[in-house]
C-alpha cells in the first residue's frame, strides 16, 4: 500500500490531478457552510430533522441545504435536465442521431443540459425556498413574498448550482474521475462522521441502543463488500477471431459485459424522481382548496420514506431507469459490427441478426439481476429500520443510505481504476 502511494506521489501529473480534486472538493464544502443572508439556521435544521422526506433529497445535495448554503440546491437541477435530455434522446430523431455521433454528439448533448439545468435551476429556487418555508413555524426568510426579497435569493442560488456544474467539470477535464459523480460523492461522504456521532452519543445515553448500532454497521460493512463484488462482477462472452492465432487457429477474447451495467446513474434518477410526490404534496397541504389538502394528505400519510408504497415505487423505477440507462448506453447492433469488421465471431452463434439478438438477450438478464441488486441495496436501510423495530431492538439513524452506500462504491472504483491506468502509463513513459 506505502509503495503504491509513494508511487502516486512519484507521478507528477497524477499527484496534481488528485491534488486538483481535492481542492476543488474543499472549495465546494466551504461554499456549502455559506448561509444566505437573513436565513434562521435553528429553523431549518429543525426542519430536516422532523421530515425524513427532505432528508432523502438532502442525499443529492451533500448536506448544504442543512446550512441554506448558496448551493443548497447541489445539483439536482442538472441532473433533473440530463433526465430530460436522455428521454428527449430516445423520443426525438435528431438527439438520438446526435447521441450516436460519438465524443462530439455527446458534448452537444451535454451543452444542452447545462443550458436547460439554468431555467430548471432558476424555478426550482423558488419552489425550495417556498417549500422550506411553509413547513416552518416561524419563517426561515421574513418578507419571502417580496420580489426585492426573494429574487435575489433566487439568482443566489441558481447560481450556486451554475457554480458546482462548473466545478464538476474543472474535475472532470484536470482532475480525477467523473466531477459531478466526486461532488455527489464528497457530500455524502461528509455527512457520515456526524451520523456515526450522534449514533455513538445515543448509544452512550442508552445501553438499549448499543445492539442496533452494532447491527447497523455490521450490515454496512457487509453491504459495502457486496456492492463492491457485484459491482466489479461480469459475464464474459467468448469471442474467436478467425486468422489470428500463432498457428492460423484463430484468436481467442472476451467480450466483458458488468452485471451492474449502469452503475449509480439508476439509483440518482430514481431518487430525483421518487421525492417529487411527497415534495409536491408538501406544497399542496397549505392550499386553500379542501380537495387539494386531503389529497396532499393521503400522499404525506402514506408516501413517506419509511412507507411500503416509497421503498415499492423507489424499488420499481431503479430497474425501469437501469434498462432505460443501458438502451442508451450499450447497443448490441453496434457491437456485433464492431466484432464482424476485426473478423470475429461469437463460437456458436452466426453473425449478424442472431449476433444481435444474442447479445441483447445477455444484456437484459444482467440488466434484471443488476437492477434488482441496485434496487434491494438502495432500499436495505429502511428494511434494517423495520426489523430492528419490529424485534423491538430499538432504532438508530441509518451511517448511509443505500444510493450513497451505491454511489460512493461507485466513485471510489471508478477513481482507483483511473490511478492505475495513470500509474501503468507513467511507467511506460519511463521506459520509452
Amino acid at each position: 500500500m506505502f509503495k503504491q502511494i509513494a508511487q502516486i506521489w512519484n507521478s507528477k501529473d497524477l499527484r496534481n490531478k488528485i491534488l486538483f480534486t481535492i481542492g476543488i472538493i474543499i472549495v465546494v464544502r466551504l461554499l456549502s457552510q455559506i448561509t444566505i443572508p437573513g436565513a434562521d439556521l435553528n429553523v431549518i435544521r429543525g426542519i430536516f430533522q422532523r421530515n425524513q422526506l427532505l432528508g432523502a433529497f438532502s442525499v443529492l445535495t451533500g448536506g448544504s441545504a442543512h446550512n441554506f448554503s448558496i448551493i443548497l440546491m447541489g445539483l439536482s437541477p442538472y441532473i433533473n435536465a440530463s433526465i430530460i435530455i436522455q428521454l428527449l434522446t430516445v423520443i426525438i430523431p435528431s438527439m438520438e442521431n446526435l447521441s450516436k455521433e460519438g465524443e462530439q454528439g455527446r458534448r452537444k448533448l451535454n451543452q444542452y443540459t447545462r443550458w436547460l439545468s439554468l431555467p430548471i435551476a432558476f424555478i426550482t429556487s423558488y419552489g425550495m425556498i417556498a417549500l422550506l418555508n411553509s413547513q416552518a413555524g416561524t419563517p426561515i426568510i421574513q418578507n419571502i413574498n417580496e420580489p426585492n426579497v426573494i429574487l435575489p435569493i433566487m439568482l443566489t442560488l441558481s447560481t450556486g448550482t451554475v457554480l458546482m456544474m462548473w466545478l464538476g467539470e474543472l474535475i472532470t477535464e484536470k482532475g480525477m474521475g467523473n466531477g459531478i459523480s466526486i461532488l455527489i460523492f464528497a457530500g455524502i461522504i461528509s455527512n457520515i462522521p456526524a451520523i456515526v456521532g450522534q449514533n455513538l452519543t445515543l448509544a452512550g445515553q442508552s445501553s438499549g441502543l448499543l445492539i442496533p448500532f452494532i447491527i447497523e454497521v455490521l450490515v454496512t460493512l457487509a453491504l459495502t463488500i457486496l456492492v463492491i463484488l457485484i459491482t466489479e462482477s461480469e459475464r464474459r462472452v467468448p469471442v474467436l477471431y478467425a486468422g489470428r492465432g500463432v498457428r492460423g487457429g484463430g484468436e481467442k477474447a472476451n467480450l466483458p459485459i458488468k452485471i451492474n451495467q449502469a452503475g449509480m446513474i439508476p439509483i440518482i434518477f430514481s431518487l430525483s424522481v421518487v421525492s417529487f410526490p411527497g415534495i409536491i404534496a408538501q406544497f399542496m397541504q397549505n392550499s386553500t382548496n379542501e380537495t387539494l389538502r386531503n389529497i396532499a394528505n393521503v400522499i404525506t400519510n402514506n408516501f413517506h420514506v419509511n412507507s411500503i408504497a416509497y421503498s415499492a415505487i423507489y424499488f420499481l423505477l431503479i430497474i425501469a431507469f437501469t434498462f432505460f440507462y443501458v438502451s442508451i448506453t450499450f447497443n448490441p447492433e453496434q457491437v456485433a459490427e464492431n466484432i464482424q469488421k476485426r473478423g470475429g465471431y461469437i463460437p456458436g452463434i452466426r453473425p449478424g441478426k442472431q449476433t444481435v439478438k444474442y447479445l441483447n438477450d445477455i444484456s437484459n438478464r444482467l440488466n434484471l439481476w443488476g437492477g434488482l441488486f441496485v434496487a434491494f441495496i438502495a432500499i436495505s436501510p429502511n428494511l434494517i429500520q423495520t426489523l430492528t423495530g419490529a424485534f423491538a431492538l430499538g432504532s438508530v439513524s441509518s451511517i448511509i443510505s443505500g444510493a450513497g452506500l451505491i454511489i460512493i462504491v461507485s466513485v471510489v472504483l471508478e477513481v482507483i481504476r483511473q490511478i492505475n491506468a495513470q500509474l501503468v502509463m507513467h511507467d511506460y513513459n519511463k521506459l520509452y
